[in-house]
C-alpha cells in the first residue's frame, strides 16, 4: 500500500500553498529590429527578427484590387 496523508488539509492551508502558484504575465519587449512589441526571449511575429538574425519568413496577405467594369 501507498502512504496516506494522516490529516486532511484545510482550506486556509491549501489556499496558503496555491497562493505561490499565481500565473504571471508575460513581459514584451520592443523589437530592435521593427520597434514592435514582442515576447521576450521570441522571434519578432511581425519581422521574424530574433537577436539580430532573421529567423522566420513572413507570409504577408496579398490584396486583390476590385476588377471595374467598363460600360
Amino acid at each position: 500500500m501507498t502512504p496516506l496523508p494522516k490529516r486532511r488539509w484545510s482550506t486556509r492551508r491549501q489556499g496558503k500553498k496555491r497562493a505561490t502558484l499565481k500565473a504571471s504575465s508575460q513581459s514584451a519587449v520592443k523589437c530592435p529590429n521593427c520597434g514592435e512589441l514582442k515576447i521576450s526571449h521570441f522571434a519578432c511575429s511581425k519581422c521574424g527578427f530574433y537577436d539580430g538574425k532573421k529567423i522566420i519568413t513572413i507570409k504577408t496577405k496579398k490584396v486583390k484590387k476590385p476588377v471595374e467594369d467598363k460600360n
